[in-house]
């Protein structure tokens, strides 16, 4: 009997549909490719909406087998959306959820901008209320929250740099205040002021170098752990955090230049005394 009904049982799984089922949803599930599921618009009979009682038995159900797990996209519009997903095929989905012929929206892939002009202008005129747009277009209304967020971050860097490059002035100007006996000595043996100038912007270059190599380092470490974060709490692999070249660079030549700028500041304190000033207070 077992070996009659093996037959039976491959014939009824060649029959089968097939869907693709969300990453976050198999992980839950446990669900894994090749294995046969059953779906429903609605709860089975006897079990209504969030498990109350009321379900009706005239509902489509459908066993399907899973042929994929799907991961989801680094989209930002979905970050929000924590729904459960599954791929039907078309004409399934519609016989499930009794929807008929009609669809809400749907995409269409091209090969260049030439053959996406004339999708937009075949679907607009297909009928009325139709409306096609770019995908780039959706998807930069659509992250118009995650660029406010980006120049507020921006902001906040550019703020906490002149900030450092006020402590880096009052810290420069200390230390001058304890070598103004040094220094005055030097300039009484023959040390220009030029020299005693150029030492003093040197080291607030240097300095102002090795704190934007550290908060590189520091930025980069915590970007890594908010990304980690988020990423598994959304369970997207869209990047929250992200240290670019160009904010490197802007960050450097930006702490670089108020760096020289504060050490020059406080040079200038140093240079204009006369020696015998210097080594008198």
């Amino acid at each position: 009997m077992l070996l009659a009904a093996l037959p039976l049982f491959f014939a009824l799984q060649a029959q089968l549909r097939t869907v693709a089922v969300g990453a976050d949803l198999a992980a839950d599930a446990g669900i894994a490719v090749g294995d046969t599921v059953v779906i429903s618009a609605r709860p089975p009979a006897g079990v209504g909406e969030e498990g109350v009682p009321g379900g009706r038995a005239d509902w489509p159900v459908d066993s399907v087998v899973v042929s994929a797990i799907v991961e989801r996209r680094a989209d930002p519009s979905e970050i929000a959306r924590n729904d459960y997903r599954v791929r039907l095929h078309l004409d399934q989905l519609e016989r499930l959820v009794g929807y008929g012929n009609r669809v809400d929206r749907f995409a269409v892939g091209t090969f260049d901008s030439a053959a996406t002009e004339q999708a937009l202008r075949s679907i607009e005129d297909a009928a009325f209320g139709f409306q096609a747009h770019r995908s780039r277009d959706i998807a930069a209304e659509t992250s118009t929250t995650f660029a406010v967020v980006s120049r507020f971050h921006r902001a906040i860097g550019v703020i906490t740099i002149v900030a450092s490059a006020v402590f880096l002035l009052c810290i420069l100007l200390l230390k001058v205040e304890e070598r103004r006996r040094g220094m005055g000595a030097l300039r009484l043996i023959g040390l220009s002021r030029r020299t005693v100038f150029s030492t003093v912007v040197i080291e607030a270059a240097f300095v102002s170098v090795l704190g934007s190599a550290l908060g590189v380092l520091v930025g980069w470490a915590a970007s890594a752990a908010v990304n980690a974060y988020y990423q598994s709490f959304y369970r997207t692999p869209l990047r929250f955090s992200i240290v670019t070249a160009d904010i490197v660079l802007f960050a450097v030549l930006l702490s670089l230049v108020l760096g020289v700028v504060a050490g020059a500041v406080a040079a200038l304190r140093l240079v204009r005394a006369p020696p015998l000033e210097l080594i008198g207070r």
